[in-house]
This record gives structure tokens, C-alpha cells and sequence, in this order.
């Protein structure tokens, strides 16, 4: 008489394997003696093959599939999905991380998310995370995540084959990144005097996209910002048709891009723009993607063109500040110009910083900050390759800091701006490269508008006399036309064919209208 066969628990990548092997014909019979398990079990995993795929395309590329033995998902998918987003990006910062902040984290992140429920973050619920991601016990205890040099060497000199054996020039190798970017704010000091800014007026900027810079090694093919935002059709869009944007823009509700919108921008953006663009440069249309390793993304087989030629490579985890090439410098550059260039808009329209803030449109980031990505050099983006292509270093030209220029200029100016005086070079690098929301980037609360209801004569005034102000046989005030010069770009974004030039000369002619209006209001006073 047989014995009793040994329960065996296969892991996710047992079960990948299976079907793999099935979709190649071989047998049920055959699979359950070679993996010890009933025919049964080996039907369960075919019937239910779509959903451990999915499974396993939504984890972490490089880790747990491969040792997970259940597919059982977080109570709190939403708050799983943004706690492993900071994680990874607390070790590609260096950063230390310990069970204690990791907790607390996820509390903030619960309520900042509005969810509803009782949430604990007990040491049940940090050990269940770590297991059900990978992490290691000791990534809790506070030691100090230094980038995995040893990894990053080992993958450079990988890769250098790699692309030696496919034949690809630097014009054939991509690389992109995500960063977010809290686009409604100002250095802390342009508002006010520092004891105007402990005032509950003052909070600091939480309205925040993300935005994902591509581009080739040489530079010289940079594609389209990639934005994406939490409202499917912000207000600011009004009736503007997206396609028009100088920007791809997604709406989704988490943090970081979703494995979903990022596959859809690879299929329907980044294969047809590199294959395009290969074949003005009388190239093979054959390329590689390099992308950091966050659980964002789907699996490397996911994501390639048709036939083959256009894929992607990961990098290695706790790589990304050594060698990536856009964290080398790109996407701190793009920062720095959108800062600068909103800088730039606010003394250019002369308005006080509540109004400033108040106008400031979503839209207007976008424009904003496309502007900033076309303003970075080919030279730049060459240089953050060097790590990966040392030869390259010698052509990428002289070592100049563009922030450090920009931010003399913009203080030299800021101080003989009103309400600006007494910001330094100092405050504008702090703001320039301030990472996340703080104290030296701050805007005024809603709380702050209420001085405007204080003048509701003017408003019922400028009601009465809207229609007469929009008869082109009188006097056209700065204000009818500020209004029309709105509805004309409202007009614009819907075209299909209009140049973005032309959109940014009517934004630049508001601009001065918005200018001219203030002038006229400090004159009256």
C-alpha cells in the first residue's frame, strides 16, 4: 500500500512555471509527478492562470515572486501600494529606515489617504509587510542603505555587453524615470517677512503630479513629459482636448505611476516615438529601455514592441542614485528650470503672491514644466550617462552648474522685486533642491482669500458692467481684456491644430495684460 504523499506548497514562480510548461503540451500527469503535487492541484493552477499571471506582473520584478508561496493581498491594498513606493524610495536615497518610522509612515500615509477603517500598524502588520515585498529584517533596524555599489558595477559592465553584442548606438538606448513635483509654490521668503510666515495664513504646498522625464544617451531624442495627475480632466482643462497637450498626461489616484498607465504610455507613446524617430536617423528601429526597479512596472516580457526589438532592461534594486541615469542630475534640472521659470512668471505679472497663487493653474504647471524639460541641455543629459558609458564623459563638454547660475541671477532680481526683498542665493538653492514639501517652499491657504470677500461692491460693479466692458466700441479695460485673452486660449486648447508656440505667446500676452492690470490697481489706491 502507498504511503501518504507529502503536501508540497509551490511558490508563485512553481506555479508560472507550470503554466508555461502546460501552454507547451506537456501533461497533467507529467507536471504532478514532477513537482509532487495531484493532477488536481495542476488543473486549479490552469483554471486559474489569468489571475496568478496578474499577480505576479503587479510584484516587485526582482523579488518575492520567485519565493512567495500565497497570492493573499494587503487588507489595505491602496496604503500597501504607497508604503512600498516610500520604502523604495527611502533605500534609493540612502536613507535609513527602522520598523518605528516605517509604522509611523504608514499611520500618515492611512490618514492622509482618507481611509476608512481601524488600521494598526503593529508589529504583526510591518512583519506581514516585509514578507509579503521581500523586505530583508534588516532594512528595519535603521542601518543606513548606502547604494549597492558592488550591484551597480556588476550591472554597468552586464550591460556594456549587453550592448555590444546588440549592436545598439547611444542612439538607440533610452532611459526614463519618475519624480514628483509639488508645482503650486514659492521660496518661503518671496511671501513675506518670516514673522508674517508663522501666521496660520501660511501652509505649505501639497498640490502635487508626477511627471517622468525619457530620453536617448545621446540627448538628442527627448520625448514628451510624461504627467500624470490625480483628476481625470482637471477644471483647469476646461474644454481642452488632451491630445493637444505638450504633455502625455494620466489621471490615477496613487502616488507613483501604476503598472497600467505606464505599460499604456509604452505601447502607445514610447514604441511608435523611438521607432519614428530611428528611422529619421536611418537606424534599425531596435532599441532598449532602462528603467529603475520600483513594483510600478510590469515584467520586463511584458513590455516590448511587436516584433521583438524595442524592450526594456531593470536595474538592480538600491542602484538608482549610482546609476541611473536620470537620477544623475536630469531630473533635478527640470526642477530647477520649472522653479525658476514660476519665479520668473510671478515677477513677470507683477501681482501679489496671493493672487498669484490663486491663478495658478494645473495647466500652467504643465506648460511650465514642459518648457523646463526642453530647456535641458543634450550635454546634460550625456553626462548623467557616464557611469554606464565612460566614454561618453570626454564629449559631454565643461562641468557647469546651471542651478547655481540660475539661482544668482533669480536673487539678484528678487531682491529688487516689492514683497521680495529679502530672498538670498542661500533660500533659492534650498528651494531649488528641496525634494519634497517643506518650510522653504510655501504658498497661502484658502483661509487668505477671505479678505477678498471684503470687497464686494467691486464685484457686484464689475458684474453690471461686464457687457459694456466687452463692447468693442468703448474703452476695453485691462480686465475685459484679460477675459478675452482666456477664452481665446480655452479656444486654442481644443484645436487640433494649433502650434504650441502660438499657445505660449497668448500666455505671455496675459501675462502682460495681468502686468498692466496690477499697475492700474496701485495707481487708483
Amino acid at each position: 500500500m502507498l504511503g501518504k504523499r507529502k503536501r508540497v506548497v509551490l511558490t508563485i514562480k512553481d506555479k508560472l512555471d507550470i503554466i508555461k510548461k502546460l501552454e507547451e503540451g506537456i501533461s497533467f500527469k507529467k507536471l504532478s509527478v514532477v513537482y509532487g503535487i495531484g493532477e488536481s492541484t495542476v488543473r486549479d493552477i490552469k483554471k486559474n492562470k489569468e489571475r496568478i499571471i496578474n499577480y505576479a506582473n503587479s510584484s516587485d520584478p526582482t523579488s518575492g515572486v520567485s519565493k512567495r508561496k500565497s497570492m493573499k493581498s494587503s487588507t489595505y491594498e491602496e496604503l500597501d501600494r504607497v508604503m512600498i513606493e516610500w520604502f523604495n524610495q527611502q533605500k534609493t536615497d540612502g536613507i535609513p529606515v527602522s520598523g518605528t518610522i516605517c509604522a509611523k509612515q504608514a499611520k500618515f500615509f492611512f490618514d492622509a489617504l482618507g481611509m476608512e477603517g481601524d488600521f494598526n500598524a503593529s508589529s504583526g502588520w510591518l512583519t506581514r509587510f516585509k514578507q509579503r515585498h521581500g523586505i530583508p529584517k534588516a532594512a528595519g533596524k535603521g542601518t543606513k542603505l548606502k547604494g549597492d555599489e558592488t550591484a551597480a558595477s556588476e550591472f554597468c559592465g552586464n550591460f556594456q555587453e549587453f550592448v555590444e553584442r546588440e549592436n545598439l548606438q547611444p542612439e538607440q538606448i533610452y532611459g526614463a524615470d519618475q519624480t514628483g513635483l509639488f508645482w503650486k509654490c514659492l521660496p518661503s521668503r518671496t511671501l513675506a517677512l518670516e514673522t508674517e510666515q508663522t501666521t496660520s495664513g501660511y501652509r505649505s504646498s501639497r498640490e502635487r503630479i508626477i511627471i517622468m522625464c525619457c530620453a536617448n544617451a545621446t540627448g538628442l531624442h527627448k520625448l514628451n513629459l510624461c504627467v500624470v495627475g490625480k483628476a481625470k480632466k482637471p477644471r483647469a482643462f476646461k474644454g481642452a482636448d488632451l491630445s493637444n497637450l505638450p504633455v502625455t498626461y494620466f489621471s490615477q489616484k496613487s502616488a507613483w505611476i501604476e503598472h497600467s498607465v505606464f505599460r499604456q504610455w509604452f505601447e502607445k507613446y514610447f514604441v511608435p516615438q523611438v521607432q519614428k524617430h530611428l528611422k529619421s536617423q536611418g537606424l534599425l528601429e531596435k532599441a532598449v529601455l532602462l528603467l529603475d526597479f520600483p513594483p510600478a512596472h510590469p515584467n520586463e516580457e511584458l513590455l516590448s514592441s511587436d516584433d521583438g526589438r524595442i524592450i526594456v532592461k531593470y536595474l538592480p534594486p538600491n542602484v538608482t542614485s549610482l546609476i541611473q541615469p536620470m537620477s544623475q542630475g536630469v531630473l533635478a534640472t527640470v526642477k530647477r528650470y520649472y522653479r525658476a521659470g514660476l519665479l520668473q512668471k510671478y515677477m513677470g505679472e507683477g501681482i501679489d503672491p496671493k493672487m498669484f497663487w490663486k491663478n495658478l493653474t494645473v495647466l500652467d504647471a504643465i506648460y511650465e514644466v514642459s518648457r523646463a524639460w526642453n530647456m535641458v541641455k543634450s550635454s546634460t543629459i550625456t553626462k548623467a550617462w557616464k557611469k554606464l558609458f565612460p566614454s561618453n564623459e570626454e564629449n559631454s563638454g565643461m562641468n557647469i552648474d546651471e542651478g547655481a547660475i540660475l539661482a544668482a541671477n533669480l536673487a539678484t532680481v528678487l531682491q529688487n522685486t516689492e514683497d521680495c526683498e529679502h530672498v538670498d542665493i542661500e533660500n533659492i538653492d534650498q528651494w531649488f533642491d528641496s525634494r519634497s514639501n517643506d518650510s522653504s517652499c510655501q504658498v497661502l491657504t484658502d483661509s487668505e482669500s477671505a479678505e477678498d470677500q471684503a470687497k464686494p461692491a467691486e464685484q457686484k460693479h464689475s458684474n453690471k458692467t461686464r457687457k459694456a466692458e466687452l463692447n468693442p466700441e468703448k474703452h476695453i479695460s485691462h480686465k475685459a481684456a484679460l477675459e478675452w485673452t482666456e477664452n481665446l486660449l480655452d479656444y486654442l486648447e481644443q484645436q487640433e491644430d494649433m502650434l504650441l508656440s502660438d499657445k505660449l505667446v497668448l500666455r505671455r500676452l496675459r501675462t502682460i495684460i495681468r502686468r498692466k492690470q496690477k499697475i492700474q490697481n496701485n495707481k487708483s489706491h
